[in-house]
Protein backbone atom coordinates (compact mmCIF):
# COMPACT_ATOMS: atom_id res chain seq x y z
CA UNK A 1 0.00 0.00 0.00
CA UNK A 2 2.91 2.52 0.86
CA UNK A 3 4.34 1.65 -2.83
CA UNK A 4 1.07 2.43 -4.01
CA UNK A 5 0.86 5.97 -2.49
CA UNK A 6 4.69 6.80 -3.13
CA UNK A 7 3.68 6.11 -6.84
CA UNK A 8 0.80 8.24 -6.79
CA UNK A 9 2.57 11.13 -5.40
CA UNK A 10 5.58 10.94 -7.81
CA UNK A 11 3.00 11.15 -10.81
CA UNK A 12 1.11 14.06 -9.18
CA UNK A 13 4.45 15.82 -8.55
CA UNK A 14 5.68 14.85 -12.35
CA UNK A 15 2.20 16.48 -13.41
CA UNK A 16 2.94 19.33 -11.27
CA UNK A 17 6.36 20.38 -12.83
CA UNK A 18 5.63 20.12 -16.12
CA UNK A 19 2.86 22.35 -15.86
CA UNK A 20 4.73 24.87 -13.68
CA UNK A 21 7.81 24.32 -16.91
CA UNK A 22 4.98 25.25 -19.25
CA UNK A 23 3.52 28.18 -17.30
CA UNK A 24 7.25 29.95 -16.51
CA UNK A 25 9.04 29.14 -19.96
CA UNK A 26 10.25 32.01 -21.36
CA UNK A 27 7.99 32.68 -24.21
CA UNK A 28 8.95 34.26 -27.61
CA UNK A 29 9.60 37.89 -28.04
CA UNK A 30 6.19 38.72 -30.26
CA UNK A 31 7.01 40.44 -33.61
CA UNK A 32 5.72 44.09 -34.29
CA UNK A 33 6.22 43.62 -38.15
CA UNK A 34 3.16 44.68 -39.83
CA UNK A 35 3.40 41.86 -42.06
CA UNK A 36 2.46 39.32 -39.62
CA UNK A 37 -1.45 38.49 -39.93
CA UNK A 38 -1.84 40.06 -43.64
CA UNK A 39 -1.61 38.38 -47.64
CA UNK A 40 1.48 37.92 -48.39
CA UNK A 41 0.58 39.48 -51.68
CA UNK A 42 -1.54 42.42 -51.57
CA UNK A 43 -4.07 42.97 -54.74
CA UNK A 44 -2.63 46.77 -55.41
CA UNK A 45 1.01 45.53 -55.82
CA UNK A 46 -0.13 42.53 -58.20
CA UNK A 47 -1.73 45.49 -60.01
CA UNK A 48 1.03 47.02 -60.44
CA UNK A 49 3.26 44.31 -62.04
CA UNK A 50 4.38 44.44 -65.29
CA UNK A 51 6.70 41.60 -65.06
CA UNK A 52 6.75 37.63 -63.17
CA UNK A 53 9.90 35.59 -62.43
CA UNK A 54 9.45 31.87 -60.60
CA UNK A 55 13.17 30.72 -60.37
CA UNK A 56 13.07 27.19 -58.52
CA UNK A 57 16.50 24.38 -58.47
CA UNK A 58 18.39 26.49 -60.82
CA UNK A 59 15.52 27.06 -63.24
CA UNK A 60 14.08 30.55 -64.07
CA UNK A 61 10.89 30.89 -66.00
CA UNK A 62 10.03 34.75 -66.71
CA UNK A 63 6.65 36.36 -68.18
CA UNK A 64 5.83 39.96 -68.88
CA UNK A 65 2.34 42.12 -69.29
CA UNK A 66 1.60 43.31 -72.58
CA UNK A 67 -0.01 47.21 -72.99
CA UNK A 68 -3.48 45.61 -73.35
CA UNK A 69 -3.13 43.71 -70.50
CA UNK A 70 -2.57 40.06 -71.71
CA UNK A 71 0.39 38.38 -70.71
CA UNK A 72 3.34 36.27 -73.26
CA UNK A 73 6.11 34.25 -71.93
CA UNK A 74 9.66 36.08 -72.11
CA UNK A 75 11.62 32.89 -71.84
CA UNK A 76 9.28 30.60 -74.47
CA UNK A 77 9.50 32.80 -77.67
CA UNK A 78 7.33 35.58 -76.23
CA UNK A 79 4.51 33.23 -76.62
CA UNK A 80 1.03 34.09 -75.26
CA UNK A 81 0.78 32.77 -71.58
CA UNK A 82 -2.24 30.67 -70.19
CA UNK A 83 -3.53 33.73 -68.14
CA UNK A 84 -5.98 31.60 -65.92
CA UNK A 85 -2.75 29.72 -64.68
CA UNK A 86 -1.17 33.37 -63.49
CA UNK A 87 -4.47 34.36 -61.82
CA UNK A 88 -4.32 31.05 -59.62
CA UNK A 89 -1.04 31.98 -58.47
CA UNK A 90 -1.59 35.59 -57.94
CA UNK A 91 -4.83 34.16 -55.67
CA UNK A 92 -2.92 31.53 -53.67
CA UNK A 93 -0.15 34.46 -52.77
CA UNK A 94 -3.29 36.88 -51.95
CA UNK A 95 -5.08 34.00 -49.80
CA UNK A 96 -2.16 32.83 -47.70
CA UNK A 97 -1.09 34.71 -44.86
CA UNK A 98 1.65 35.80 -43.13
CA UNK A 99 0.78 33.32 -39.71
CA UNK A 100 3.93 34.69 -37.36
CA UNK A 101 7.62 35.94 -37.09
CA UNK A 102 10.09 32.91 -36.85
CA UNK A 103 13.41 34.49 -36.83
CA UNK A 104 15.85 36.96 -37.63
CA UNK A 105 19.03 34.51 -36.48
CA UNK A 106 21.39 34.29 -38.98
CA UNK A 107 22.33 30.52 -37.57
CA UNK A 108 18.51 29.70 -37.67
CA UNK A 109 17.90 30.95 -41.14
CA UNK A 110 20.44 28.49 -42.06
CA UNK A 111 18.52 25.97 -41.36
CA UNK A 112 15.28 26.82 -42.55
CA UNK A 113 16.62 26.32 -46.32
CA UNK A 114 16.13 29.69 -48.21
CA UNK A 115 18.21 28.94 -51.41
CA UNK A 116 16.47 29.38 -55.04
CA UNK A 117 13.19 29.03 -54.74
CA UNK A 118 11.25 32.52 -55.24
CA UNK A 119 9.34 34.49 -56.82
CA UNK A 120 8.95 38.17 -57.81
CA UNK A 121 7.30 40.96 -59.46
CA UNK A 122 8.63 44.01 -61.52
CA UNK A 123 6.90 46.90 -62.43
CA UNK A 124 6.89 48.37 -66.14
CA UNK A 125 10.58 49.89 -65.78
CA UNK A 126 11.84 46.17 -64.66
CA UNK A 127 12.52 47.39 -61.53
CA UNK A 128 11.41 44.94 -58.22
CA UNK A 129 8.60 46.14 -56.63
CA UNK A 130 7.96 42.26 -54.62
CA UNK A 131 9.23 39.19 -53.89
CA UNK A 132 9.19 36.12 -51.78
CA UNK A 133 11.69 33.67 -51.08
CA UNK A 134 10.73 30.19 -50.03
CA UNK A 135 12.57 27.79 -47.54
CA UNK A 136 11.22 24.43 -46.57
CA UNK A 137 8.20 22.92 -45.72
CA UNK A 138 7.20 22.45 -42.29
CA UNK A 139 7.03 19.16 -40.61
CA UNK A 140 3.31 18.99 -40.53
CA UNK A 141 2.91 20.09 -43.90
CA UNK A 142 0.94 23.26 -43.31
CA UNK A 143 2.91 25.69 -44.69
CA UNK A 144 6.53 27.25 -45.69
CA UNK A 145 9.09 29.19 -44.15
CA UNK A 146 9.36 32.24 -45.93
CA UNK A 147 11.46 35.52 -46.17
CA UNK A 148 10.40 39.17 -48.50
CA UNK A 149 13.44 39.23 -50.23
CA UNK A 150 16.39 39.60 -49.15
CA UNK A 151 15.26 41.12 -46.13
CA UNK A 152 16.96 39.46 -42.66
CA UNK A 153 13.70 38.24 -40.84
CA UNK A 154 12.03 35.18 -41.36
CA UNK A 155 8.50 33.87 -41.17
CA UNK A 156 6.11 31.25 -41.22
CA UNK A 157 3.20 31.25 -43.77
CA UNK A 158 0.43 28.95 -44.83
CA UNK A 159 1.19 28.62 -48.02
CA UNK A 160 0.98 25.75 -50.51
CA UNK A 161 2.48 26.53 -54.01
CA UNK A 162 4.38 24.81 -57.00
CA UNK A 163 7.15 26.50 -58.69
CA UNK A 164 6.48 25.49 -62.16
CA UNK A 165 9.80 26.69 -63.97
CA UNK A 166 8.72 24.92 -67.44
CA UNK A 167 8.56 28.24 -69.89
CA UNK A 168 6.35 26.11 -72.08
CA UNK A 169 4.08 24.80 -69.24
CA UNK A 170 3.30 28.87 -68.97
CA UNK A 171 2.26 29.30 -72.64
CA UNK A 172 -1.43 29.27 -73.66
CA UNK A 173 -1.80 25.81 -75.37
CA UNK A 174 -4.92 26.52 -77.76
CA UNK A 175 -4.57 27.07 -81.11
CA UNK A 176 -8.08 27.80 -82.18
CA UNK A 177 -9.71 30.93 -81.29
CA UNK A 178 -13.48 30.03 -82.00
CA UNK A 179 -16.09 27.79 -79.79
CA UNK A 180 -18.38 25.51 -81.59
CA UNK A 181 -21.38 27.75 -81.04
CA UNK A 182 -20.04 30.24 -83.03
CA UNK A 183 -19.50 27.78 -86.67
CA UNK A 184 -21.44 28.22 -89.57
CA UNK A 185 -19.97 26.18 -91.78
CA UNK A 186 -16.94 23.62 -91.62
CA UNK A 187 -15.24 21.96 -94.20
CA UNK A 188 -13.82 18.26 -93.95
CA UNK A 189 -11.81 16.85 -96.20
CA UNK A 190 -10.98 13.13 -97.36
CA UNK A 191 -8.95 11.65 -99.81
CA UNK A 192 -9.49 12.11 -103.38
CA UNK A 193 -10.69 15.45 -103.34
CA UNK A 194 -13.83 14.34 -101.85
CA UNK A 195 -15.34 16.38 -98.74
CA UNK A 196 -18.54 17.16 -96.70
CA UNK A 197 -19.20 20.69 -96.43
CA UNK A 198 -21.98 21.30 -93.57
CA UNK A 199 -23.25 24.66 -92.52
CA UNK A 200 -26.22 26.48 -90.24
CA UNK A 201 -27.98 29.71 -90.67
CA UNK A 202 -27.68 29.52 -86.69
CA UNK A 203 -25.91 27.88 -83.85
CA UNK A 204 -29.62 26.28 -82.78
CA UNK A 205 -30.11 25.42 -86.12
CA UNK A 206 -29.82 21.76 -87.76
CA UNK A 207 -26.46 21.07 -89.43
CA UNK A 208 -27.31 21.00 -93.29
CA UNK A 209 -24.86 19.06 -95.70
CA UNK A 210 -24.27 20.05 -99.60
CA UNK A 211 -23.95 17.31 -102.29
CA UNK A 212 -25.27 14.93 -100.05
CA UNK A 213 -26.03 11.05 -102.36
CA UNK A 214 -29.64 11.00 -102.63
CA UNK A 215 -30.72 8.80 -99.73
CA UNK A 216 -28.37 10.25 -97.35
CA UNK A 217 -28.28 12.61 -94.79
CA UNK A 218 -25.45 14.21 -92.00
CA UNK A 219 -24.74 12.88 -88.98
CA UNK A 220 -25.64 16.03 -86.88
CA UNK A 221 -23.63 14.41 -83.51
CA UNK A 222 -20.43 13.89 -86.02
CA UNK A 223 -20.40 17.09 -87.26
CA UNK A 224 -20.31 18.06 -83.64
CA UNK A 225 -17.99 15.60 -82.45
CA UNK A 226 -15.30 17.16 -85.64
CA UNK A 227 -16.38 20.57 -84.30
CA UNK A 228 -15.45 20.06 -80.57
CA UNK A 229 -12.25 18.85 -81.78
CA UNK A 230 -10.83 20.87 -83.67
CA UNK A 231 -11.80 24.01 -81.73
CA UNK A 232 -10.45 22.94 -78.35
CA UNK A 233 -6.65 21.88 -80.57
CA UNK A 234 -4.47 22.77 -78.28
CA UNK A 235 -0.47 22.07 -79.06
CA UNK A 236 1.73 19.41 -76.73
CA UNK A 237 5.42 21.12 -78.02
CA UNK A 238 6.98 23.22 -80.53
CA UNK A 239 9.65 23.16 -82.42
CA UNK A 240 11.75 25.16 -85.39
CA UNK A 241 9.61 25.35 -88.35
CA UNK A 242 12.41 23.99 -90.24
CA UNK A 243 12.22 20.73 -87.92
CA UNK A 244 12.47 17.54 -90.42
CA UNK A 245 9.25 16.20 -88.83
CA UNK A 246 7.37 19.05 -89.27
CA UNK A 247 8.25 19.15 -92.84
CA UNK A 248 7.41 15.83 -93.30
CA UNK A 249 3.99 16.43 -92.05
CA UNK A 250 3.24 19.20 -93.88
CA UNK A 251 3.77 16.60 -97.39
CA UNK A 252 0.54 15.08 -95.40
CA UNK A 253 -2.16 17.38 -94.32
CA UNK A 254 -5.65 17.50 -94.29
CA UNK A 255 -7.03 21.21 -94.13
CA UNK A 256 -10.22 21.70 -92.60
CA UNK A 257 -11.94 25.08 -92.89
CA UNK A 258 -14.14 26.73 -90.55
CA UNK A 259 -16.74 29.77 -91.04
CA UNK A 260 -17.63 31.95 -88.14
CA UNK A 261 -20.93 33.75 -87.87
CA UNK A 262 -19.09 37.23 -87.78
CA UNK A 263 -17.07 36.60 -91.10
CA UNK A 264 -14.08 35.00 -89.78
CA UNK A 265 -12.50 32.12 -91.90
CA UNK A 266 -9.78 29.37 -89.79
CA UNK A 267 -7.85 27.61 -91.54
CA UNK A 268 -6.76 24.17 -89.49
CA UNK A 269 -4.06 21.71 -91.59
CA UNK A 270 -3.43 18.66 -89.43
CA UNK A 271 -1.03 16.13 -90.92
CA UNK A 272 1.81 13.96 -90.31
CA UNK A 273 4.29 11.38 -91.91
CA UNK A 274 2.47 7.94 -92.79
CA UNK A 275 4.01 4.32 -90.74
CA UNK A 276 6.63 3.09 -93.38
CA UNK A 277 7.38 -0.31 -94.39
CA UNK A 278 10.98 -1.32 -95.93
CA UNK A 279 12.32 -4.15 -97.28
CA UNK A 280 15.18 -5.37 -95.08
CA UNK A 281 18.67 -5.63 -96.59
CA UNK A 282 19.04 -9.69 -97.24
CA UNK A 283 21.51 -11.05 -94.44
CA UNK A 284 24.41 -12.26 -96.49
CA UNK A 285 25.62 -16.36 -96.37
CA UNK A 286 27.55 -17.67 -94.02
CA UNK A 287 30.91 -18.10 -95.48
CA UNK A 288 31.90 -22.02 -96.27
CA UNK A 289 34.37 -23.17 -94.46
CA UNK A 290 37.70 -24.01 -95.96
CA UNK A 291 38.02 -27.86 -97.39
CA UNK A 292 41.22 -29.30 -96.26
CA UNK A 293 44.23 -29.67 -98.70
CA UNK A 294 43.66 -31.62 -101.33
CA UNK A 295 39.90 -32.10 -100.90
CA UNK A 296 37.38 -30.56 -102.72
CA UNK A 297 34.71 -28.23 -100.57
CA UNK A 298 31.73 -29.76 -99.84
CA UNK A 299 28.98 -28.32 -101.60
CA UNK A 300 25.56 -27.83 -100.18
CA UNK A 301 22.25 -27.47 -102.01
CA UNK A 302 20.92 -24.53 -103.12
CA UNK A 303 18.63 -23.44 -100.71
CA UNK A 304 15.34 -21.68 -100.90
CA UNK A 305 15.61 -18.10 -101.03
CA UNK A 306 13.93 -16.84 -97.77
CA UNK A 307 10.87 -14.76 -98.24
CA UNK A 308 11.30 -10.70 -97.71
CA UNK A 309 11.46 -9.36 -94.69
CA UNK A 310 9.47 -6.06 -93.58
CA UNK A 311 10.31 -3.70 -91.29
CA UNK A 312 7.61 -0.53 -89.83
CA UNK A 313 8.82 2.68 -89.37
CA UNK A 314 6.00 4.01 -87.27
CA UNK A 315 3.95 7.25 -87.84
CA UNK A 316 5.88 10.60 -87.48
CA UNK A 317 4.93 13.22 -84.84
CA UNK A 318 1.07 15.35 -85.39
CA UNK A 319 1.45 19.07 -86.36
CA UNK A 320 -1.17 21.55 -86.47
CA UNK A 321 -1.18 24.69 -88.66
CA UNK A 322 -3.63 27.33 -88.31
CA UNK A 323 -4.43 30.37 -89.93
CA UNK A 324 -6.91 32.81 -89.42
CA UNK A 325 -8.68 35.53 -92.56
CA UNK A 326 -8.25 38.15 -89.38
CA UNK A 327 -5.25 39.84 -90.44
CA UNK A 328 -4.73 40.97 -86.41
CA UNK A 329 -4.78 37.18 -85.17
CA UNK A 330 -2.08 36.39 -82.84
CA UNK A 331 -2.00 32.62 -84.11
CA UNK A 332 -1.03 34.20 -87.76
CA UNK A 333 2.11 35.48 -86.49
CA UNK A 334 2.96 32.32 -84.39
CA UNK A 335 3.06 29.99 -86.62
CA UNK A 336 5.91 31.77 -88.42
CA UNK A 337 7.82 31.24 -85.74
CA UNK A 338 7.01 28.29 -84.11
CA UNK A 339 5.78 24.75 -85.36
CA UNK A 340 3.16 23.34 -83.46
CA UNK A 341 2.77 19.69 -82.87
CA UNK A 342 -0.78 17.91 -80.97
CA UNK A 343 -1.85 15.49 -79.71
CA UNK A 344 -2.23 11.75 -81.92
CA UNK A 345 -5.56 11.22 -80.64
CA UNK A 346 -6.71 14.80 -81.89
CA UNK A 347 -6.06 13.52 -85.52
CA UNK A 348 -6.96 9.78 -85.50
CA UNK A 349 -10.63 10.25 -84.11
CA UNK A 350 -11.40 12.47 -86.97
CA UNK A 351 -13.14 11.00 -89.30
CA UNK A 352 -11.62 9.00 -92.16
CA UNK A 353 -14.24 8.54 -94.65
CA UNK A 354 -17.14 10.67 -95.82
CA UNK A 355 -19.61 7.37 -94.37
CA UNK A 356 -18.91 7.91 -90.96
CA UNK A 357 -20.66 11.39 -90.91
CA UNK A 358 -23.42 10.04 -92.90
CA UNK A 359 -26.46 7.64 -92.41
CA UNK A 360 -29.35 6.72 -94.87
CA UNK A 361 -32.55 8.62 -94.16
CA UNK A 362 -35.32 6.92 -92.58
CA UNK A 363 -38.47 6.78 -95.14
CA UNK A 364 -42.11 7.62 -94.13
CA UNK A 365 -45.07 5.05 -93.86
Amino acid sequence: MKLRTLAITIAVLAILSVAAFLKDRPQPAPSDDSRVGKALLDPDTASRAFGLAIADQGKKVELARNPDGSWRVSSYFDMPADFEKISRLVHDLNEAKVERFVTSNPERLAHLEFKDSSIALRDQAGKEIWSLVLGKTSEMGNGRFIRFGVGPKAFFSNLHVWLDTDAKGWANAQLVGAKPDEISRVEIPFDGGTQVVASRAKKDAPWAAEGVPAGQKLIADQVSSVLASLTSLRFTDTVDPKDAAAADAAAHMRTFKLATFDGRTLTIALGRKPEEKKLKPPVPDAKQEAAPPGKAPDVKPEAKPAAPEFETIPAGPVFAVVSSSDAHAPINDLMKRRAFQVDDYTFTRLPQKPEELLEAEKKGK
